[in-house]
């Protein structure tokens, strides 16, 4: 079994803004906290989003919405998307899921 807590993923942290938790083949799991900005690039995997603490707006592909605390996002490989005005402690789990490229 495995539990992960918002609290200890933040620990982990330590300073970046990306902290990997779990891998397996299919997928992965970790958290993700942007500082002021989020400058991802498009992802090679697909990947869920599961907003852990905080609000902002989510753009992805041209579209723009709301998000808060608990609202799952779908993100499909390859698509533009990033976080905008997002409060200071916004942080959210990322699922990344399907082969991964070094092993493709």
């Amino acid at each position: 079994m495995l539990k992960l807590t918002v609290d200890n993923a933040l620990q982990r942290l330590a300073g970046d803004d990306f902290v990997r938790l779990f891998e397996r083949d299919a997928f992965d799991i970790g958290l993700y906290k942007p500082d002021k900005t989020d400058a991802q690039d498009p992802h090679k995997r697909d990947e869920l989003y599961v907003v852990a603490s905080g609000d902002g707006d989510f753009w992805c592909d041209g579209e723009t919405t709301p998000v808060k605390r608990g609202d799952v996002l779908f993100v499909a490989a390859g698509t533009p998307h990033r976080f905008e005005r997002f409060t200071a402690d916004f942080s959210t789990w990322v699922v990344f899921f399907g082969p991964r490229p070094d092993q493709a």
